[in-house]
C-alpha cells in the first residue's frame, strides 16, 4: 500500500489541512491525520502552501509527430508537470496533421508512456487543417483516444457552411469545436495588433475585428444548432463582450483566455524581440484589463495556456521571418497568480475553478477538475505563494526556450505536483 501525507496545506487557499493519499485515492483531509491511519506514509511538510486540484490545459502544443525539435510528447508533458498540470489537451496541428483515429491514437499513446501527465488529443475539425473537408470527427471519437475536442487551431474554420456540420456533426457524443478565432482574409501579412503602436513602427496590423467577427458568426451558428462552441484564446475587449452577450441568451459557449494575454500588451513589439510574436498578437493595456475582469466575473471560463514551444532558429531572426508562439506550461500559474490573486481579482479557489475544474469540465475530461475530497483521484498541485524569483529559460523542462518572461521576477512556485498519487514533482524538480 502507497501513501502519501501531506501536511498543512491551505486547501483552495482556505484552512490548513492534512491530506491524505492512499494507492493513488485521496482518503481523508483534516487535521492532525497523523495519529489515524497514516503510518508509514511519506510526508510531505506543506505549511503555508496552497494545495490545488491538478491543473488542466485545454490547450497545449506537443508538436509530436513531426516537430519533435521543437518539443515531443515527454518534454512537454515533464514541462506540464513541473508547472502543475495533471492533464492537457495536445492541438491537432502536428504532421501528419491529428485529422484521423490513428494519429490521435498514436499521441494518446505516447501520453500514456510518458506518466508525466495525462494527455487527451484534440482532433482536427477538417482535413489536413485546410478548411474544406470535415475530418473522421466520429472515428477520432471512437478511438482508444476518445477524443472529444476538435479544433484547426492555427487556422481558423472560416467556411461557415462547415463551421456549421461540425457543429451538428459533434452533437451525436457531446463533442466541442474550439474555434481560433481569425478572419485570415483581415489578417494576410498581419505582424501585430493593429492599432498605435502598429502604425508608429510600420508593421502590418491584425485588426481586433477579425476576432470578434468571427466570434459573433460562430456563438450566432452554436445557438442556431444547439451546440457547444469553445473560443480559443480569446485576446479582446470586443470579443468579451460578443461572449458575454451569448452567454446572457444560455447559450453553449465557453472561452479560453492565455497567461500571455492576461500580462503583456503590444507596447513590447517595440523591441522587435520576435519573442513577443504570437498568435492572436499582443494587444492593447485596455484589452488586458478586460480580459482580467471577464476572468474573474466568469464570462471567460479558463486559463489555457498556448504552449507553442520553436526552436531556437525559428525566433532568433527577424521579426518579420519569425514563428508566433510562446512556451507557457512552466509559468502559468505564476502568471495568474500575478495578474489575478496577488490583484485580488480571484482568490484560489477561483484558481482552482479557472485552470482546473472548468477546463476539465469543457473538455469532458474524467478524473480530473476533481474536489479535494476523499474517494477523489490524487491529481494534485502544491504551490508556495510566497516564492519570488526570475524566470530562467535555461532550466526548463521544455524542449524550447521561447519564453517572453525570461529575466522577469515571477510569485509563486509549484513544490510538487501528483498525478494519481504518484508524485511528478517533488521540491520543484521532476520526480
Amino acid at each position: 500500500m502507497s501513501k502519501t501525507l501531506i501536511r498543512g496545506a491551505k486547501v483552495l487557499g482556505g484552512e490548513a489541512r492534512d491530506v491524505l493519499i492512499t494507492d493513488g485515492v485521496i482518503s481523508a483531509v483534516g487535521t492532525d491525520l497523523t495519529v489515524s491511519g497514516a503510518e508509514g506514509a511519506t510526508v510531505v511538510e506543506a505549511a503555508g502552501q496552497i494545495l490545488l486540484p491538478g491543473l488542466v490545459d485545454l490547450h497545449t502544443h506537443l508538436r509530436e509527430p513531426g516537430r519533435e525539435d521543437s518539443e515531443t510528447v515527454l518534454t512537454g508533458t515533464k514541462a506540464a508537470a513541473v508547472g502543475g498540470f495533471t492533464a492537457v489537451h495536445a492541438m491537432a496541428n502536428t504532421f501528419p496533421v491529428a485529422d484521423t483515429a490513428g494519429v490521435v491514437e498514436q499521441v494518446w499513446r505516447l501520453g500514456k508512456e510518458s506518466g508525466y501527465c495525462d494527455v487527451q488529443p484534440v482532433g482536427a475539425v477538417t482535413v489536413g487543417l485546410e478548411g474544406k473537408k470535415l475530418a473522421e470527427l466520429g472515428a477520432m471519437h471512437d478511438s482508444a483516444a476518445g477524443v472529444r475536442v476538435f479544433s484547426d487551431d492555427g487556422k481558423c474554420v472560416d467556411d461557415a457552411v462547415i463551421m456549421r456540420r461540425a457543429l451538428e456533426y459533434v452533437k451525436a457524443f457531446d463533442g466541442v469545436i474550439a474555434q481560433h478565432a481569425q478572419e485570415p482574409r483581415l489578417t494576410e501579412g498581419a505582424q501585430m495588433n493593429e492599432g498605435i503602436v502598429s502604425a508608429e513602427l510600420g508593421l502590418a496590423g491584425w485588426p481586433a475585428v477579425a476576432e470578434e467577427s468571427i466570434i459573433a458568426r460562430d456563438v450566432l451558428l452554436a445557438a442556431h444548432v444547439g451546440s457547444r462552441v469553445h473560443i480559443c484564446h480569446l485576446s479582446t475587449a470586443g470579443s468579451v463582450e460578443i461572449v458575454r452577450w451569448a452567454k446572457s441568451k444560455g447559450w453553449d459557449v465557453t472561452a479560453e483566455v492565455t497567461p500571455h494575454h492576461l500580462l503583456l500588451t503590444d507596447e513590447l513589439v517595440r523591441s522587435y524581440n520576435p519573442v513577443y510574436k504570437v498568435n492572436p498578437p499582443l494587444r492593447t493595456e485596455a484589452d488586458v484589463l478586460a480580459l482580467r475582469e471577464a476572468l474573474a466575473d466568469g464570462t471567460i471560463d479558463c486559463v489555457a495556456t498556448d504552449h507553442a514551444p520553436h526552436p531556437h532558429e525559428d525566433k532568433d531572426c527577424e521579426w518579420g521571418a519569425a514563428a508566433m508562439g510562446m512556451v507557457g506550461l512552466e509559468t502559468a500559474l505564476s502568471v495568474v497568480q500575478h495578474t489575478m490573486v496577488d490583484t485580488g481579482l480571484l482568490d484560489w479557489a477561483g484558481v482552482a475553478d479557472r485552470m482546473s475544474f472548468r477546463p476539465a469540465g469543457i473538455g469532458r475530461l474524467k478524473g480530473h477538475g476533481r474536489p479535494v475530497s476523499p474517494g477523489e483521484p490524487a491529481n494534485l498541485t502544491l504551490l508556495d505563494p510566497a516564492y519570488r524569483g526570475p524566470v530562467d529559460p535555461a532550466g526548463f523542462a521544455s524542449r524550447s526556450r521561447n519564453t517572453p518572461y525570461e529575466g522577469r521576477e515571477l510569485p509563486g512556485r509549484v513544490t510538487h505536483t501528483f498525478l494519481r498519487g504518484r508524485a511528478t514533482v517533488v521540491d520543484g524538480t521532476l520526480a
